[in-house]
């Protein structure tokens, strides 16, 4: 057995909200290393939604991350709902005062890894067979292998910060947690391409053939995505055949401006609600996509997110500095409220613009109905617009 190192919170996963999590607690001077099982290329070669609520970007300005968001990112007054040939702006500041950018999440990863590289925070990648040992004492300790050999990682706390297939999930004995899951009859066939977005705004919309959204990574590049059968594959798709399927589900204007190009990226999402509680396990503590997944739609994974490790990096350091635990007891029960407002809200807009066969005709008559109220009354289109940009963290 190789003597053992120690730190104060192990972290699971290199992805954005270990990551965030490993910038909050060095700000506070809290000892922390993070292990990943890919390479840091890999990390960030992998392509992701990029829509950031308000509170999500103003965390990222107050702890020193906001400066390349600030020159590249795309800020957001409102979206747009295309039903029945048109368009309906829902309008953020005027509805709420807030806003939302537009800022991949592969940048935010970016960013996050050159802080952590800044302030020389450990990270290890390609730690082969992590496991979680003893979180439910007073003692836990990570072990994993590398090129190097074996190790051992003595500390406080564990943070899995390690996606759905994670091992910080899977560590948990079946009798302590229960999940809740909801899987979905279709996914997003998704294409990213060097070619100017067709609005400044997001569109969502909703057809007869099938749900459609126009989203962008830059001024110069689009991601464009469509309902397809969960059985469908890329290969399926071209390039051509793509384009065709989206400017038909599109409005007229959409569909006649729309400037199309060669993909450089072509993916099939499966889309789920996913919940697993408690998001506690004595000194384990679960955070991001290893606690809960939602659609989308709703634009709400990597804020979600971002707000578990915000609860998790106050309560952590409040238990390593003030030696109080009240953070760390209320964590799931806080985070848990904001994560099932944000499945509901997820749910509600994926089934507000989705086309769903088992509900037959009467099904998108009652949708069209939705959606005419809901670009019509000032209070529907308020509380669409408070769940878009971010709903206020709760801190007491």
């Amino acid at each position: 057995m190789p003597t053992p190192r120690r730190t104060q919170v192990a972290i699971i996963g290199a992805g954005p909200s270990g990551l965030l999590l490993g910038h909050l607690l060095h700000r506070a001077g809290v000892d922390n290393v993070i292990l990943e099982r890919r390479s840091a290329e890999y990390v960030l070669g992998r392509i992701r939604a990029g829509v950031l609520e308000q509170t999500t970007v103003d965390l990222l300005e107050e702890t020193g991350l906001g400066a390349r968001m600030r020159r590249e990112g795309l800020v957001h007054d409102g979206v747009e709902l295309s039903f029945g040939g048109a368009r309906h702006r829902i309008d953020f500041v005027a509805l709420t005062g807030k806003r939302v950018t537009v800022y991949g999440q592969t940048e935010v990863t970016h960013d996050l890894m050159d802080a952590r590289r800044a302030f020389g925070g450990e990270t290890v990648y390609e730690a082969l067979d992590v496991a979680l040992h003893d979180f439910d004492g007073v003692t836990p300790r990570v072990t994993w292998h590398d090129a190097r050999g074996e190790h051992v990682l003595d500390c406080d706390f564990i943070a899995g910060c390690d996606g759905y297939h994670g091992v910080s999930r899977a560590g948990v004995p079946a009798a302590s947690i229960e999940t809740y899951e909801r899987v979905y009859r279709f996914g997003w066939l998704g294409i990213l391409s060097d070619t100017p977005p067709v609005s400044p705004e997001l569109i969502y919309s909703n057809h007869a053939r099938g749900f459609a959204l126009c989203s962008m990574r830059s001024p110069t590049r689009s991601r464009y995505y469509i309902q397809c059968s969960i059985d469908e594959h890329v290969d399926q798709w071209s390039d051509d055949a793509f384009w065709d399927e989206l400017r038909r589900r599109l409005d007229p204007h959409a569909a006649e401006t729309m400037v199309i190009g060669p993909s450089i990226e072509k993916s099939i999402a499966p889309l789920r609600s996913f919940v697993a509680e408690p998001m506690r396990f004595g000194r384990l503590f679960l955070a991001g996509d290893a606690a809960h997944i939602v659609p989308p739609t709703g634009a709400k994974g990597l804020n979600l997110a971002v707000a578990d490790v915000r609860y998790l990096a106050n309560a952590l350091i409040e238990a390593l500095a003030e030696r109080s635990n009240a953070g760390i007891d209320h964590y799931s029960e806080r985070c848990l409220r904001r994560v099932w407002k944000a499945e509901r809200f997820s749910w509600w807009f994926t089934s507000l613009t989705h086309r769903f066969p088992e509900t037959g005709a009467i099904g998108q008559k009652l949708q069209r109905a939705e959606l005419d109220y809901l670009v019509s009354s000032h209070a529907a289109s308020t509380a669409m617009a408070e769940n878009y940009v971010g709903l206020p963290f709760e801190d007491s």
